[in-house]
């Protein structure tokens, strides 16, 4: 009987051991390690943060579903992984007790998902700095009785300055700070507020609707449009102000400081601001089996895990390569190591980098979170039951196949609400497949508001909080 241990229970790592346990039986063992006992519905968070949604709408408690698909689950926070043959161990503590428990395994998929390095721009953050965040569920509850408290202040006669974007010239999720800066604009609007609000978007893109993915791109009527067009339209009728090209450097009470592609350096004042950190990898270590730390051989800088993509390529050349991204997610030097979602390495950025006069890399990192984490964890589970029934892997899939979709409220009512609708094919461009400048299937990638996207994104919810507890039918809903 074989071991499969999954660390991590968010999309990608959930997924994963769902889609073990259904494959596998009971014929061999699937572990889950979280340091977290819940699933979190991310996109919501969007809806918690401007007071939308109860909190506890977007999660639920993992071991019952679990206990029912015969997947064991052990509630600590992973420290060290010890790959070596012989030596093949998890070393983690126990949530509440602290006490350290050791898990073996047989094949480990690292999916714990980002840590939030809110560390990596001085005074970036709800807990040591003067900035909101939506990236956990505590943060975007504080960031809900932040905002309404912003408007009691506006309901006073109060102009005041809102920014939201990013917060890290290398940070990522560009999507999810332009779907909670639409809907603040939806429910000042709604408050009768919206004149008293000044909103800027802030991000490190290099063109406004880029997204980390270097745009999204349609043929409509015989005319190519690109997400610029579209999104400066959304910002100019809803009267947003934008500023892209810029790398946050450091936040002070009140005080943005960043700098941008022609290297000035300037600030932005603000009353209340939600910009996205920069991810990096999660903090455990591994170790041989003479005890000596290899982390730098299995983490990228970032410390995200390095699998079957092909590093180190300059920008044009990685552009010009859709096979040097990973198809099966499995690390080379131990193969029965895999990771998924955000832990992955990517290798390289999707967008093109840029570096200022003065040294700053203002590079928006490519996004594999939501429906991307999701596909992985199915792709990696597949081929993690492929070596242990097989003794081959006959699964593979590159973020240069994938489609992805993405739906962005713009207020969630269901009668007056809006919705921008996404669906890129592939989310990483192949220039050599398709024969466009763009690298995308110009006829199946769509973009589009309206309210009936309002009434999908509203459905989206329940049906995968549905998928993602295992219930009847679950893997006829995509991922």
């Amino acid at each position: 009987m074989a071991k499969v241990v999954v660390i991590g229970a968010g999309f990608a790592g959930h997924t994963t051991a769902l889609y073990l346990a259904d494959r596998l039986k009971k014929k061999h063992e699937v572990v889950v390690v979280s340091n977290r006992d819940v699933f979190s519905y991310l996109p919501s968070w969007v809806w918690v943060g401007v007071g939308h949604m109860k909190p506890e709408k977007t999660i639920f408690k993992v071991k019952p579903v679990y206990d029912r698909k015969g997947i064991k689950f052990v509630h600590a926070a992973v420290r060290e992984i010890h790959p070596d043959a012989g030596e093949q161990f998890i070393l983690a503590d126990e949530v509440g007790s602290g006490k350290e428990t050791r898990i073996d395994y047989d094949y480990v998929v690292v999916a714990p998902g980002p840590f939030l390095n809110f560390a990596a721009t001085p005074g970036l953050g709800p807990e040591k700095g003067f900035t909101n965040s939506i990236c956990s569920l505590p943060h975007a509850v504080t960031t809900r009785d932040n905002y309404l408290a912003l408007c009691e202040r506006m309901k006073k006669g109060e102009n005041v300055k809102i920014v939201i974007g990013t917060g890290h010239p290398g940070a990522t999720c560009q999507g999810a700070a332009f779907e909670y800066i639409v809907n603040v604009h939806k429910d000042l609007v709604k408050r009768g507020l919206r004149d008293k609000a000044d909103i800027l978007w802030l991000s490190n893109e290099p063109e406004l609707g880029d997204l980390g993915v270097n745009g999204v791109q349609i043929k409509r009527n015989g005319h190519t449009m690109v997400s610029e067009e579209f999104i400066k339209s959304v910002f100019n009728d809803h009267g947003i102000r934008y500023q892209i090209q810029s790398g946050v450097t450091k936040v002070e009470e009140g005080k943005i400081h960043w700098q941008n592609y022609e290297g000035d350096e300037g600030t932005t004042d603000f009353d209340f601001a939600m910009l996205i950190p920069a991810f990096k990898g999660q903090p455990f270590k591994y170790v041989n089996k003479e005890g000596e730390d290899i982390t730098a051989k299995l983490n990228n800088p970032g410390g995200f895990f390095l699998v079957d993509g092909k590093y180190g390529l300059p920008y044009p050349e990685l552009a010009q390569t859709p096979e040097a991204w990973p198809s099966k997610y499995q690390n080379p030097t131990y193969p029965n190591m895999f990771a998924a979602g955000i832990a992955f390495a990517p290798p390289g950025p999707i967008s093109k980098p840029f570096t200022n006069k003065n040294g700053l890399l203002i590079a928006p990192a490519p996004p594999r979170t939501g429906m991307i984490s999701g596909a992985i964890g199915r792709v990696v589970a597949m081929n993690v039951a492929d070596l242990i029934e097989k003794g081959e892997i006959t699964h593979g899939e590159r973020m240069t196949e994938m489609v992805a979709a993405c739906i962005a409220s713009m207020g969630d009512s269901l009668w007056d609400g809006n919705a921008v609708t996404i669906v890129m094919r592939p989310v990483v461009p192949d220039r050599k497949k398709y024969n466009n400048p763009y690298g995308r299937d110009l006829f199946v990638s769509h973009l589009e508001m309206g309210l009936s996207g309002a009434w999908m994104k509203y459905m989206l919810h329940y049906t995968f909080m549905w998928k993602f507890k295992g219930k009847f039918g679950w893997k006829l809903i995509p991922e």
